[in-house]
């Protein structure tokens, strides 16, 4: 019988431009902390719009396991709160799959709990560093135990009591930015977190809308009691990047990406592609809650060129640099990416996964520590389109290496390539967009999981 392949997915050249209007999934960031602290305040708060993926149902159903009802009802979620002190103890640890996010933010809620607590996941999530949140946490008076190596699982003793810290944080994270405030709700004193550059604020906003004390910046003052709140998630930038830059790369594309998050600590892509020669018009501005939201208009440009990044443009845009990536291997010129050695500590080393991708596909690259050198073949862009694709030959192959944001962006690149690509390791496309396949192919998009025969 023929079935599909869970890991493989084969794109090919787009034959159409990616034109319409599409709503990308409710934001990941925004939907786990979300949950996290709807957990943590006292009352019902309602959740418009969570993001239904992996990685968010492991934050729900470890709130779920610390004690906290959660109940879905089409886009809306209701999330009975505990308050701060109402948690309980899970006899079983807590899976985070292949959230980091989920990890790291739970250790901070969990390193002030009277009980003792594990948190587990995934084999790639257990090889992320945690010991950038057990420090902190441990100079807040938390006993945080990991691997030798300074991995998950994570165990963390309960009944400590945590002291407010001023800590000067060697890395630009939110997720651990994030951890040291939300243990900082249980510490006596302030609690603030000095960062190199700015990294995403989403928990700070977040932090104010549940009435959290004196937040300023990243700064928070313990013994607070969250309130509940409804809340709109909007729709997640990260997940609209591989749109956006398919209608960068496809020609005569004309899309309309509608309610997209703008926070701008997130929204380096949007300024990178405008600098890049992109079309790409911001319409419509408004708010849901604390956070800004609109709607992104992309018109197919055929000249587009080459840019510099550097430490400062990184964190603005850490998720979305794989698919930048793509959109430079397309321009004219070298694209030079530097200062951004976290992407190593990702899902993957995202800069060798890129790299080894790109190179397969016929892009001269040059890797660096802390970034990437991309010399654009501007020629082969969109030679699908009002054309006759080599979507018969042989496809290149290509290793996503299990990492989600990668597998999608070597998809998105097979759209403007001219020949097929066959993305291995594609499976945890699932943990962030799990619809990924199904609207770029209602966008004209040509990509689908590969078939393979098998004996029963």
């Amino acid at each position: 019988m023929t079935v599909d392949h869970p890991d493989v997915i084969l794109a090919q050249s787009a034959r159409v431009p990616v034109n319409g209007e599409i709503v990308p999934p409710g934001d990941k960031s925004i939907s786990h902390r979300a949950l996290i602290l709807a957990t943590l305040a006292e009352g019902d708060s309602r959740i418009t719009g969570l993001l239904s993926a992996r990685d968010v149902d492991a934050t729900a159903q470890a709130c779920r396991q610390l004690g906290a009802t959660i109940e879905q009802n089409g886009r809306e979620c209701l999330v009975t709160g505990l308050g701060l002190d109402g948690l309980s103890g899970s006899d079983e640890p807590l899976d985070m799959g292949n959230s980091g996010t989920a990890m790291r933010l739970l250790a901070g809620v969990l390193a002030a709990q009277s009980f003792d607590s594990t948190l587990t996941g995934d084999e790639s999530l257990q090889k992320r560093p945690m010991s950038r949140i057990a420090v902190p946490l441990r100079e807040m008076g938390a006993k945080i135990v990991t691997m030798d190596n300074g991995c998950a699982p994570i165990t963390i003793r309960g009944g400590r009591k945590l002291r407010g810290i001023s800590y000067k944080s060697p890395v630009a994270s939110a997720q651990v930015k994030s951890c040291v405030l939300l243990a900082g709700l249980y510490a006596s004193g302030s609690t603030s977190v000095i960062e190199p550059s700015v990294s995403r604020d989403h928990t700070e906003r977040m932090l104010r809308a549940f009435g959290a004390n004196e937040i300023s910046e990243a700064s928070v003052s313990g013994g607070a009691r969250l309130s509940a709140v409804d809340l709109e998630v909007p729709a997640d930038i990260s997940s609209a990047a591989f749109y956006m830059a398919a209608a960068c790369l496809v020609p005569d594309s004309q899309l309309l990406i509608s309610n997209t998050g703008l926070n701008p600590t997130r929204a380096g892509l949007v300024s990178a592609l405008q600098k890049m020669g992109c079309d790409i018009r911001i319409t419509g501005k408004r708010t849901y809650g604390e956070e800004p939201v609109g709607d992104i208009e992309v018109h197919w440009n055929e000249s587009i060129h080459a840019i510099e990044l550097g430490a400062r443009d990184v964190p603005a845009i850490i998720d979305e640099l794989p698919i930048l990536m793509v959109v430079a291997s397309m321009a004219k010129g070298v694209t030079r990416i530097r200062g951004a050695q976290e992407l190593r500590f990702k899902e993957s080393d995202r800069i060798a996964v890129m790299a080894s991708g790109l190179a397969a596909c016929g892009i001269r690259v040059q890797e660096h520590a802390d970034g990437i050198d991309i010399e654009g073949q501007p020629g082969q862009k969109g030679k699908g389109v009002n054309s006759t694709p080599d979507n018969h030959s042989e496809p290149v192959i290509v290793d996503g290496a299990g990492d989600h944001r990668c597998a999608m962006s070597f998809c998105v690149l097979a759209q403007a390539l001219g020949r097929p690509v066959q993305v291995h390791g594609s499976a945890h496309i699932d943990t962030s967009f799990p619809s990924f396949i199904e609207d770029f192919s209602s966008l004209g998009a040509t990509l689908r999981r590969q078939s393979e025969t098998v004996n029963v």
